[in-house]
């Protein structure tokens, strides 16, 4: 049996860490996310064209051209697609 989660108990308990933190007598949960490998890599691994790859990841294949060839960097959710991308290719094996 899944347990009931309470959104609001929860809210409140951040906003109580929160306050515990700036008045100095806690420390708040923070993650570091790591960097995905480049975007070429990635591709390579699914075994994907750089226009299969754009249709993807909902870009153009000149934005893909940019990325591998190191004229632009993913930024914001296309950087946050490729490291799911990466870390769990067998979402991306579902939507084949």
């Amino acid at each position: 049996m899944m347990n009931e989660r309470d959104i609001g108990q929860e809210i409140l308990d951040g906003l109580d860490e929160i306050k515990a933190f700036k008045a100095g007598k806690g420390k708040l949960k923070t993650t570091v996310l790591s960097e995905p490998s480049p975007a070429k890599e990635i591709r390579e691994k699914l075994q994907l064209s750089q226009s299969a790859f754009a249709s993807f990841m909902g870009v153009s294949v000149r934005t893909i051209q940019d990325w591998e060839q190191g004229r632009r960097n993913p930024q914001g959710p296309a950087k946050a697609l490729l490291r799911v991308v990466e870390q769990h290719p067998e979402v991306f094996e579902s939507l084949r």
